[in-house]
């Protein structure tokens, strides 16, 4: 089975040599698979992994606007439509100068087999540009927002492709994207998710993935017999991920006593209370400011620099919710030794390959982002079904939705990693649990 990786693996960087991200994420899930492939000879015989690493389609497209000062900036949009076998493309707009095909690809790859973990008919895709809204106005967001849907409109649609939000794309920009998208269509459809709640959004969108995050943390610490009382809780990031986990995490018992930007971290020994975090919110969501602000006001300790946050100090819990490869093998090293129990990743792929075999190899209950993190998309599942049925749920509806999408979520996948004696490991179970069913939706569909 090792040549089998090796094949797979070579198509892929011969195909995109320059696609490292992507490199990583396929070689994780081919990895995994591996036992259920040698079970189930009839996927390779299929080229179902050949097949599925293979975006259907792929969008590139140039974005022009105007800033205040009158300049002409030209950025670059994409779109992966990467496979449609169980649901119309879903998945997040990321706006971000580290945007870049390699990037999107591995993030559309993830939403396949996480999209198919939620229950929910929804396929893969990612999309995104790499334009900063950092230190833009208002207009010159909505500028670019409206030249970036005068292209991608025509590939969208309630039934073929309904993005959402992602780094950088916040309820501000999915405004104007779908403001843009219903004049240029003169329909209003739920081809977005994340909308507001006025025109059509979802309540909990936005504090979906941060809760979903922790109600898997929650359902892994349950599989020993823990939970969060007293727990001290390391989150990275401060956007709406981070957020809401430091949210639910404390209304759970733990104490979450860090925070970070791409600037720095702060340790606060006190921990986050919600009036902190109500700062927080304020400090990201209206001024858009920098984490030290926060450090000014409580006197905590600020630290620049991101990478440090895992290392400065011991915990029981560690929630990376910023990006990707942000916890490396060092960091790894220094939660184990902390006495780390538990690893919930909010962020997409946060960790790098050899973190994850550390926390395998020390028995750490590592929940990898495609499960964990599933919680926001699974909540624009149920926005595309409230959108359907034109009609509104209520608040506690809907989170009761989402614990248990969670909850099956995490037993499809330590089942499945039972099933193949490897109990608890979660990268094992929701690989091949997300990959069973895109692979026997694609066999049934045939050869297309």
């Amino acid at each position: 089975m090792s040549n089998f990786i090796d094949e797979i693996m070579s198509i892929v960087k011969q195909r995109d040599p320059a696609s490292p991200e992507f490199h990583q994420a396929v070689h994780e899930v081919v990895e995994s698979l591996e036992p259920l492939i040698e079970r189930n000879p009839v996927y390779r015989k299929l080229r179902i992994v050949e097949r599925i690493i293979e975006p259907e389609r792929v969008v590139m497209f140039r974005v022009p606007w105007v800033s205040d000062a009158g300049d002409i900036i030209v950025n670059r949009g994409f779109r992966v439509e990467f496979n449609s076998a169980i649901g119309p493309y879903k998945g997040g707009i990321r706006f971000h100068p580290s945007v870049n095909i390699s990037i999107l690809k591995f993030l559309g790859f993830e939403q396949i087999l996480k999209n198919a973990l939620t229950t929910l008919p929804m396929g893969g895709g990612k999309g995104g540009a790499d334009f900063d809204p950092k230190n833009k106005s208002d207009n010159e967001v909505m500028r670019f927002c409206q030249s970036f849907m005068n292209e991608l409109f025509r590939h969208l649609g309630p039934n073929t492709d309904v993005p959402a939000g992602d780094i950088g794309v916040g309820g501000r920009e999915i405004g104007y994207l779908f403001g843009q998208y219903k004049k240029l269509m003169n329909e209003f459809s739920g081809v977005f998710t994340g909308k507001g709640i006025t025109f059509g959004g979802s309540l909990i969108r936005p504090e979906a993935t941060g809760y979903g995050a922790t109600y898997f943390l929650m359902n892994m610490l349950a599989t020993k017999g823990l939970d969060l009382k007293g727990k001290l809780v390391a989150i990275s990031g401060s956007g709406n991920v981070s957020q809401y986990a430091i949210e639910k995490v404390t209304e759970f018992g733990g104490r979450v006593i860090t925070c970070s930007d791409s600037d720095g971290y702060i340790i606060d020994e006190a921990g986050i209370d919600k009036e902190k975090l109500h700062f927080i919110m304020w400090l990201k969501n209206v001024k858009r400011g920098r984490i030290k602000e926060y450090a000014e006001k409580y006197n905590a300790k600020y630290f620049d620099g991101a990478q440090g946050i895992w290392k400065a100090h011991n915990y029981h819990v560690a929630m990376p919710c910023a990006t990707q490869n942000e916890l490396d093998e060092v960091s790894a090293e220094a939660l184990v030794k902390g006495g780390c129990v538990a690893v919930s990743e909010g962020a997409n792929m946060p960790s790098t390959p050899g973190a994850v075999k550390i926390f395998l190899n020390n028995g750490i209950l590592y929940g990898l982002g495609k499960a964990a993190n599933a919680g926001g998309v699974a909540v624009s599942g149920l926005e595309m079904t409230q959108n359907a049925l034109h009609m509104a749920w209520t608040r506690d509806e809907v989170d009761k939705h989402l614990q248990r999408i969670m909850k099956e979520i995490h037993d499809s996948a330590y089942n499945a990693a039972e099933e193949f004696g490897q109990r608890h490991n979660y990268v094992l179970g929701a690989n091949i649990a997300g990959f069973r069913k895109v692979a026997d939706a694609m066999i049934a569909q045939g050869i297309v």
